[in-house]
C-alpha cells in the first residue's frame, strides 16, 4: 500500500509541478507578448511624431531659405537696384520672423514610461534616446532659446531704422517704389 500511495503522491506531484511550470510559461509567453505590442505601438507613435517633426523641419529650413533670398533683395535695396515694391513687407517679415521647433515627443515619453529596456534593439533604443535627449533639444535651443536666432526680438528693430529710409510710402503705408 505505502508503494502505491508514494506512486500516486509522485504523479499528483509531477502533474503539479508541470502545471506550475505551464503557468509560468504561459505567463512569461503573455507578457512577452504584451511588451512585443507595445513596442510596436511605441515605436509606431514616435514614427508618426517624427514624420510631424519633419514637416516642422522643413517647413522652419523653408523659411530661413526665403529669408536668405530675401537678404538678397534688401541688398538690392541698398545698392539703389530696381525691386518690386509691393513685397518688401514680406522680405522684411522674412529676414526678421523668428522659428519655433514644434517637437512631437509623445511616443518617447510613452517610451520612457514604460521603460527604455522595452525596445529590444539596443542600437536602435540608443538612436531614440540621442535623438530625444541630445539632437532635438539642441535644435529646439538654436530654434528658440539662443540669443543670435532671435531674428524678431533682437534685429527686427534695427533693420527697420536701417531700411525704411530707402522706401517711398502711399497714403496707406504701403512701400511703392524703392528711394
Amino acid at each position: 500500500m505505502a508503494k502505491t500511495n508514494w506512486k500516486r503522491y509522485g504523479i499528483e506531484f509531477l502533474s503539479i509541478f508541470i502545471a506550475v511550470i505551464s503557468a509560468f510559461a504561459l505567463n512569461n509567453w503573455n507578457e512577452n507578448r504584451r511588451d512585443s505590442n507595445a513596442e510596436k505601438n511605441i515605436l509606431k507613435e514616435i514614427s508618426n511624431g517624427l514624420k510631424q517633426d519633419i514637416k516642422d523641419i522643413n517647413e522652419n529650413i523653408s523659411g530661413h531659405k526665403a529669408a536668405n533670398e530675401s537678404i538678397v533683395v534688401m541688398r538690392r535695396v541698398l545698392n539703389k537696384e530696381e525691386i518690386r515694391a509691393d513685397s518688401l513687407f514680406i522680405h522684411t517679415h522674412q529676414i526678421t520672423r523668428d522659428y519655433i521647433s514644434i517637437q512631437n515627443t509623445s511616443g518617447y515619453e510613452s517610451l520612457k514610461s514604460r521603460g527604455l529596456e522595452i525596445v529590444q534593439n539596443d542600437s536602435l533604443r540608443f538612436k531614440i534616446i540621442s535623438l530625444y535627449e541630445y539632437d532635438l533639444k539642441v535644435l529646439k535651443t538654436f530654434e528658440e532659446d539662443y540669443y543670435e536666432m532671435q531674428f524678431f526680438r533682437n534685429y527686427q528693430q534695427d533693420f527697420i531704422r536701417i531700411i525704411y529710409p530707402y522706401f517711398i510710402f502711399n497714403e496707406k503705408g504701403y512701400p511703392t517704389e524703392v528711394n
